[in-house]
């Protein structure tokens, strides 16, 4: 079995959504210093690096992180590479596979440098997330910021995935991964109120599916 990290390193460096908290970590403590331990404490957008949202990010009412079920979060998955103009939204007629996995994690190559914050990054359209649901999809992935388009702020995906009951998986990096099937781990923190959390995502190869 071999593990595919698919999780940005995440540093001061780290790009984040306009007007979201950047990363920043402060020492308390340091080895380095003459301190017998290090100790360390950070601040971040929750939605850094790889991550997914929580329900109440973009539902009145939704759940939190701490309160979603992790079955979502593991098991087989399918990843698809998809070859379209950037700054748009993925079509069913852009996928050149058929869904065979609960888990699909999209390969758009738009957001390559997790460094650098970029706006015209690739997003799903709200029929390709109702296919999907059709194809007992239960989490969507994808290699950008976010399930919707920089500039759209009715959140069309991200409500189209609230009426289907599926998860969330933003930020991963893909550029290192063929299509193909693999098993996902990719499970949330259990932090209380939360409207998302950072993830370590990892594909586990090959899949057992």
């Amino acid at each position: 079995m071999k593990i595919i990290d698919i999780s940005p390193v995440i540093s001061e460096k780290t790009a984040v959504w306009p007007g979201d908290h950047a990363f920043s970590r402060e020492i308390s403590r340091s080895i380095d210093g003459g301190d017998n331990y290090t100790l360390s404490s950070i601040h971040t957008t929750v939605h850094v690096g790889a991550h997914t949202d929580a329900p109440s990010h973009y539902l009145k009412g939704g759940a939190a992180i701490s309160e979603v079920s992790l079955e979502s979060y593991i098991g087989h998955c399918q990843v698809l590479e998809i070859n379209i103009e950037k700054n748009s939204r993925i079509l069913i007629s852009d996928l050149t596979e058929e869904i065979k996995a609960p888990r699909v994690l999209f390969k758009t190559n738009s957001d390559v440098d997790k460094n650098t914050f970029t706006e015209d990054f690739n997003a799903l359209s709200v029929e390709l997330v109702k296919y999907l649901h059709e194809c007992a999809v239960k989490l969507i992935g994808i290699d950008t910021p976010s399930v919707d388009l920089f500039d759209c702020e009715d959140l069309l995906a991200h409500n189209q995935i609230a009426q289907s009951n599926m998860a969330i998986l933003e930020g991963v990096d893909l550029q290192n991964v063929k299509a193909g099937l693999y098993d996902l781990v990719a499970l949330p923190l259990k932090i209380a109120h939360c409207d998302a959390s950072p993830v370590r995502a990892v594909l586990l190869s090959p899949s057992s599916a």
